[in-house]
């Protein structure tokens, strides 16, 4: 039952970014794809997953304790630092953090967690910039 109740939920949550992402605004001079692409994708795949736990829950859930839990809500709190020092520290240093992060509470060691970081933050970076063509927000530095 609680996977259900957690599929309903995320599909309110798809269609709450599909909501919101009919407010941006476009300009006439944009990137190829657009502001709206990337979070209707999104959207789009957390619906179809909330449709897959609607119907084919898993018959004995396990849930995670309180301590998955706090790392849980530790990382959510991390993708919302991120979400606000991007246009003040850029793509590269801000990803870089927040992949450094990811990768540490994934199992990393610290000296993995930094390298996993950079080479993470700067092959998106490389990725957006150079071969799609698309811009990214820029820091201090410019990159």
């Amino acid at each position: 039952m609680s996977d259900r109740i957690f599929g309903a939920a995320t599909i309110v949550l798809s269609l709450l970014m599909v909501w919101a992402t009919g407010l941006i605004e476009e300009s006439f001079i944009q990137d190829p794809l657009g502001p709206k692409a990337f979070p209707l994708v999104i959207a789009g795949v957390m619906g179809i997953s909330g449709l897959v736990m609607i119907f084919k829950p898993d018959a004995e859930p396990h849930w995670p304790g309180a301590v998955k839990l706090a790392e849980l809500v530790a990382t959510v709190g991390v993708f919302i630092a991120y979400a606000q020092t991007l246009p003040i520290a850029g793509f590269v240093l801000s990803t870089a953090v927040a992949s450094a992060f990811l990768v540490w509470r994934l199992g990393g060691t610290t000296r993995q967690s930094l390298i996993g970081g950079v080479v993470i933050s700067v092959g998106i970076y490389a990725l957006f910039q150079h071969v799609l063509g698309l811009n990214l927000a820029k820091g201090p530095w410019g990159f």
